[in-house]
């Protein structure tokens, strides 16, 4: 069954890698462009050459852009189907498809909504190269709180069902979650490294095109994922009910 859904959500990351890649280069790639040219003009107003791209901006937004996004997607779609995997017979009465979208909206939440309101993402050419090390650990240091987090507050959920009923336990599991969270946000440093001079609007609509690509990717892989697994278990109900045994 592992098998069945690894190969099932990866799949499903294949499908909505396509649709990422076409918003992504309909959208964001437009952004990245200003961003580059706004880099040039503080380099030039500096009396700085800019400096040579390895690869060509070309390449970079037509087969590097599909590339990365083919191999993030289907990562993320065969990640899902592990997790999923792993909780199927812990959801209770949940059928496929809540349970899949309730998985993907709380790792969506986890992986990537927690670390990007902390460490929101930014053009290639903002931010100071010497600093990439740290930034890059500072944010997947949010990532492993965030996971650490929401596996406490599931935990305690589940430990809290027959004390307080599934209403109350998931919503004192939630104020969990969210304490710590807000308590990594406010200890973690706060990096601000977009130049004075970057236009604020191009700023938003970059970080609005990311956020929108992570959303569609984590919710369609989730919606895909249900509708597949739920049409297996409708032609072999018998797998269906061990499964959930």
């Amino acid at each position: 069954m592992a098998r069945t859904f690894l190969i099932r959500g990866m799949l499903c990351g294949l499908i909505m890698g396509l649709v990422v890649f076409a918003i992504a280069r309909i959208f964001g790639e437009p952004n990245v462009d200003g961003a580059i040219g706004v880099e040039d003009h503080i380099a030039q107003m500096a009396g700085e050459a800019p400096e040579p791209a390895l690869v060509s901006r070309a390449v970079q937004a037509s087969w590097g852009l599909f590339v990365g996004v083919m191999l993030y997607s289907i990562a993320v779609g065969g990640l899902f189907s592990l997790l999923f995997s792993y909780a199927w017979g812990r959801m209770g009465q949940l059928g496929p498809r809540a349970g899949a979208a309730i998985l993907a909206a709380l790792s969506f939440i986890t992986v990537y909504l927690v670390p990007f309101a902390k460490y929101p993402a930014n053009p290639p050419s903002v931010g100071n190269p010497d600093t990439i090390g740290v930034r890059t650990e500072l944010y997947f240091g949010m990532m492993v709180i965030a996971i650490v987090a929401m596996i406490a507050a599931v935990s305690l959920g589940r430990a809290l069902l027959d004390r307080l009923g599934a209403w109350n336990a998931w919503t004192v599991a939630g104020l969990g979650f969210f304490v710590l969270a807000a308590a990594a946000y406010l200890l973690l440093p706060a990096i601000n490294e977009v130049p004075e001079v970057f236009p604020a609007t191009l700023l938003w609509q970059f970080r609005t095109v990311a956020f929108t690509l992570q959303l569609l990717l984590w919710g369609g892989i989730g919606l895909l994922f249900g509708y597949f697994t739920e049409r297996q278990f409708a032609a072999k109900p018998v797998l269906a009910r061990r499964r959930a045994a």
